[in-house]
């Protein structure tokens, strides 16, 4: 099964336009939005924000999922699939485990409460 993996992402990157490969390279790996601090996986518990280091935004859980400290901000992120939307004082998960379930979740942060959309 490796092997057929292997194979999809070599043509994948063979056909592939070099602006489609260009354009997540070019992304920021955080973004503070208002009271928010949106990222991939989290932040490292203790370490200030403008401090995080790429390899946490993008991978961090158990250091900072079973962290209840104060952040500052909410961190929105996901990386650790649930079945709905985590909402705790500190974080927000949208993680829907999209790469298995097939849906996606987004939060909608401005005017007014949170809300959600999921696919189905």
């Amino acid at each position: 099964m490796n092997g057929e993996f292997d194979d999809v992402a070599r043509d994948l990157w063979d056909v592939m336009p070099p602006s489609h490969l260009t354009f997540p390279r070019t992304l920021r790996t955080s973004l503070p939005v208002g009271k928010y601090f949106l990222c991939h996986a989290g932040v490292r518990p203790g370490i200030p924000l403008n401090r995080q280091s790429d390899e946490d935004l993008l991978w961090i859980r158990d250091d900072f999922l079973s962290s209840g400290l104060d952040f500052g901000t909410i961190v929105v992120h996901g990386h650790t699939p649930t079945e709905s939307p985590e909402v705790l004082p500190n974080r927000i998960n949208i993680d829907a485990g999209a790469v298995t379930t097939g849906r996606l979740t987004c939060a909608i942060l401005e005017n007014g409460p949170l809300r959600f959309l999921v696919t189905k």
